[in-house]
């Protein structure tokens, strides 16, 4: 049964070449909420958003630093 509902979902899976460069550039609010609450899902304001995609935050977050470093502690939203 859990397989035929896994089938009717469509997800949408990007992959590390179709994230959004926009996002990857600057530090959004919804980034910083992630940052600061160490990437956990349970602690999310999208978390009962249902949407129909896997989060690619982690990712965003990875990439944030790398490119732009931290954010600084006056940013912090969450």
């Amino acid at each position: 049964m859990e397989e035929d509902i896994l089938q009717d979902l469509d997800m949408y899976l990007p992959g590390n070449d179709e994230m959004s460069e926009s996002i990857t550039q600057n530090w959004t609010e919804q980034a910083l909420e992630c940052y600061y609450i160490n990437c956990d899902c349970r602690k999310c304001s999208l978390r009962n958003g249902h949407y129909s995609f896997i989060c690619q935050m982690p990712k965003v977050i990875d990439t944030l630093i790398k490119t732009t470093g931290k954010p600084d502690d006056e940013l912090k939203t969450a």
